[in-house]
């Protein structure tokens, strides 16, 4: 064997083994990509699961909150442009403009149901309802669960991200259109915790 025959499996070998890591990053990148999206179906069933629960505690309450119904209109309509927001945004989790779009729309949602609840306080006979004390346990849970799945979610796409921008991903990622993802954030500081549910 000459020597042009050795440059050639030489050349050949370090062809394979380029092709080898540009398939493990590639791989590497789906495994992370279809993580965060599925953090993200689990933030999507609790949402579904919170937005269900409004409308019932809504009711509720309207029994009782007769001189509120602005306030109880709100929910109502929060309600709907977060459910609509969320609906878009488990359509291409992680894009940037839906993320920011259920960021913006789910902290209306926690801000008028805090004024609800607030509210809520003047109405004793509301506080010691059965069917409200329920819901709000169920809210109260379902928050917790929102919050928890959103910790994961946003996990996954740190991984994710930081995975698509080091060296040597950061050369393919961009050809294979693996694009950034973005974070779930309640984008106004003071709507960051869940709203108080406490009737008692």
């Amino acid at each position: 064997m000459g020597t042009e025959a050795w440059i050639l499996i030489a050349l050949g070998v370090i062809c394979v083994l380029l092709v080898l890591a540009v398939i493990g990053i590639y791989n590497k990148l789906v495994a992370l990509r279809n993580r965060f999206k599925n953090a993200f179906a689990q933030i999507d069933v609790q949402l579904k699961r919170r937005y269900d629960l409004i409308p019932n505690l809504v009711e509720v309450a309207k029994g009782y909150m007769k001189h509120e119904r602005e306030t109880l209109e709100a929910v109502i309509q929060a309600r709907n442009q977060a459910a609509a927001a969320g609906a878009q945004a488990a359509q291409n989790p992680g894009e940037p403009g839906a993320m920011q779009s259920l960021g913006r729309a789910e902290g209306q949602l926690t801000g008028v149901l805090g004024r609800l609840f607030a509210l809520s306080e003047n109405y004793p006979d509301l506080k010691a309802n059965q069917n409200m004390l329920a819901l709000q346990e169920e809210l109260s849970s379902t928050e917790n669960k929102v919050s928890f799945s959103r910790q994961a979610y946003n996990d996954a796409v740190m991984q994710y991200n930081t995975s698509r921008e080091t060296f040597p991903a950061v050369v393919f990622a961009g050809m294979f259109g693996f694009q950034l993802a973005d974070l779930f954030e309640i984008e106004e500081p003071g709507q960051r915790e869940a709203p108080k549910v406490s009737f008692g």
